[in-house]
């Protein structure tokens, strides 16, 4: 550790702050205007890079270098603008989640859209012209075009500030972004604003992708490593808050750079490697910031969106034709092994379809009567995955033990998380959970000599009573089966009524004496329970765990369960992950590009069933079935009007 390389690192952090600003700033105002969580903004950014490569690469003697990056950047901005008008447009009026499932989707067909014009292998692009060589900086060499991009933050930071405050457009922006709904009084096409403010941050993530292009190759892994990096700058600076992003993104980065130069370090004669927090530190800023300050940095709290969806409607207890439904189902799944071979892949299939149940319905019970949307529930699912594989392997617990115990692990995750994460709500709150699964995550990639690291755990095996696949596929049904209906068990109990009310009206359940905080922690305990029992079943059924089951993909496939199912019916996590199971597996062994395919397919039911394929059924059921007959309301005796509260009849007044 020496003071020049201390300054280098700085600098380095700076250029890197530069680059995760542009990309921030676009998902800032995107989200500031038309209340979009956009998945797909880091799409934008790897669309940006790889339009650069091709621009340079086929047309630099005509169009030059620094043109190519700037036509690159529009023209990212003008996919941004199709996506709007053809898609978004057509979903504002869907639940806010419908719309990030929609671009979760996009993410899938963007990614392959480009492994099919592009290719998988990395691109390397040219260095920039005039500023291929290096500048000495306290005896150390520094890269010129880092100087360029150190430059380039504040420039483009003061250009979309004069265009936000001096212009009218800039006007209708921010005015948008405090009050849409008076905006809209005021006669503005709001769907116009829409279409140029999603372009304008489109072309902002697309210019940061073409910028990155001499600094590091175009790879198709860019675009999920990016929007999350995106998400902590902008939740960090405060949603909306462009300066709160420069700001954001200089903490972080700046942080990342000090960790490198500290590298190991031993403190008391235990050696540290701060190199390694690198990748949790910007999870761990965020963390911290949204427990101290939770609008962010420089943020404020949104104004209510006018576009939520419809309201959702009371649960109602199973009818005797859905219980005798469920029922024929159970016997069914329970019959199916005598039907196959042991090891088929039919009987591993329905495993899969199983846990996904399962995992799907603990994160539907605090996301549709609790109202606490999760980002982050991988993290129990993970928790009881290594909790089960860690007790077999390094304490010698039984299986059948580890099965019981594993779930406490996880719930003692969702303990400490749920506490932080029930004192927000919103973005934040979703924001704050998948900060704690990526920390999770960081430290089980990290820690070798404890869960393996990246290479995982092996030989997790059933116990020997259990070794024969469809013994442990009817283990499998029983506790799946029994977690679901404990879960719905939970739901019409007194605390299930309390957990509601405090979703529907926090300020009337609070009155009436309702701890609604602490039912919504309770709620977390329970789903992380019933999600690390998931985990568990998981690991038993392959063998083995890796860090893949705690990482943010995990959590997203929870939530395109959940909502492509439907949010607001019970049935909605099971049908959804089910479908959702079967169609990547169906999709994936029959074409190389299943991303696509299967992004296609939910972007195909989402415009189809805005509330969730269950919930499409039940609404046909509710049309096609007979309403019943109004009841009769009892009339008055015509000899004596009503009786006052506490008093008597008041006889009739003959004339």
């Amino acid at each position: 550790m020496s003071f020049s390389g201390l300054i280098v690192q700085l600098l380095n952090g700076l250029a890197s702050a530069s680059s995760l600003f542009l990309v921030a700033a676009g998902l800032s105002l995107i989200f500031g205007v038309t209340r979009i969580v956009n998945f797909a903004h880091g799409s934008f950014y790897m669309v940006g890079i790889y339009v650069a490569y091709t621009l340079t690469d086929r047309f630099a003697d005509t169009l030059g270098f620094w043109p190519s990056l700037l036509l690159a950047a529009v023209a990212v901005g003008v996919l941004g603008a199709l996506v709007e008008v053809l898609l978004l447009r057509r979903i504002y009026k869907a639940p806010e989640l419908f719309q990030l499932l929609a671009t979760f989707a996009l993410v899938l067909v963007i990614k392959d859209a480009a492994l099919w014009i592009w290719g998988p292998e990395e691109l390397l692009g040219p260095r920039a012209p005039g500023l291929r060589g290096s500048v000495e900086i306290l005896g150390r060499q520094f890269p010129s075009y880092d100087l360029f991009l150190i430059a380039v933050g504040p420039l483009v930071l003061g250009a979309v500030w004069l265009l936000l405050t001096r212009t009218r457009f800039g006007t209708l922006v921010r005015a948008a972004t405090q009050d849409r709904e008076m905006v809209s009084a005021l006669g503005v096409n709001q769907a116009w604003l829409f279409t140029a403010v999603f372009a304008l941050g489109a072309l902002l993530a697309g210019l940061g992708g073409a910028l990155q292009l001499p600094r590091e190759p175009a790879t198709l892994e860019m675009d999920m490593h990016t929007i999350g990096a995106a998400f902590v700058i902008v939740v960090v600076g405060g949603m909306g808050s462009l300066p709160g992003a420069y700001l954001a993104a200089l903490l972080v980065a700046e942080l990342k750079a000090l960790c490198i130069w500290l590298g190991v370090v031993d403190v008391f004669g235990l050696s540290i490697s701060f190199s390694k927090l690198t990748l949790m530190v910007d999870f761990l800023v965020m963390a911290a910031v949204l427990v101290w300050r939770p609008w962010g940095l420089l943020g404020k709290a949104q104004a209510p969106s006018r576009y939520v969806g419809m309201p959702e409607a009371p649960l109602r207890r199973p009818t005797t034709l859905y219980m005798a439904a469920a029922a024929v189902l159970a016997l069914a799944l329970a019959a199916a092994p005598l039907l196959m071979a042991a090891s088929s892949y039919t009987t591993v299939l329905l495993i899969d379809l199983m846990i996904a149940a399962l995992f799907a319905t603990s994160l539907h019970f605090i996301m549709g009567p609790a109202g606490l949307h999760s980002f982050g529930h991988a993290a129990y699912f993970g928790l009881g995955a290594y909790g089960a594989a860690l007790l077999v392997r390094s304490v010698g617990m039984p299986m059948e033990a580890a099965l019981v115990v594993a779930p406490l692990v996880a719930a003692a995750g969702a303990f400490v998380f749920g506490w932080f994460a029930v004192r927000l709500s919103g973005v934040y709150l979703a924001m704050l959970t998948l900060a704690f699964a990526q920390i999770t995550w960081a430290i089980t990639y990290q820690w070798d000599t404890f869960t393996g690291g990246s290479n995982g755990l092996t030989g997790v095996w059933p116990s020997e009573l259990f070794s024969d696949k469809r013994m442990y596929y009817w283990l499998t049904l029983a506790l799946v089966g029994a977690g679901i209906w404990w879960l719905r068990r939970v739901l019409f109990s007194p605390f299930g009524y309390a957990l509601r009310a405090g979703r529907d009206s926090l300020l009337r359940a609070d009155a009436i004496g309702i701890d609604v905080k602490r039912m919504q922690w309770v709620a977390f305990i329970i789903a992380g329970a019933v999600g690390g029992l998931a985990g568990a079943l998981f690991a038993f059924s392959k063998g083995s765990i890796s860090p893949e089951s705690l990482n943010v993909t995990k959590s997203v496939d929870g939530l395109v369960m959940v909502l492509l199912g439907g949010l607001q019916t019970l049935a909605g996590p099971v049908v959804g992950a089910v479908t959702f199971t079967w169609l990547h597996d169906t999709v994936a062994r029959s074409t190389d590009y299943w991303r696509a395919m299967l992004g296609g397919i939910i972007l195909l039911l989402v415009l189809l069933f805005p509330q969730g394929i269950a919930g499409f059924i039940r609404q046909l059921f509710e049309r096609w079935r007979p309403s019943d007959p109004a009841p009769q309301q009892p009339q008055a005796p015509r000899t004596a009007s009503a009786p006052l509260a506490g008093g008597k009849a008041t006889p009739e007044v003959r004339a």
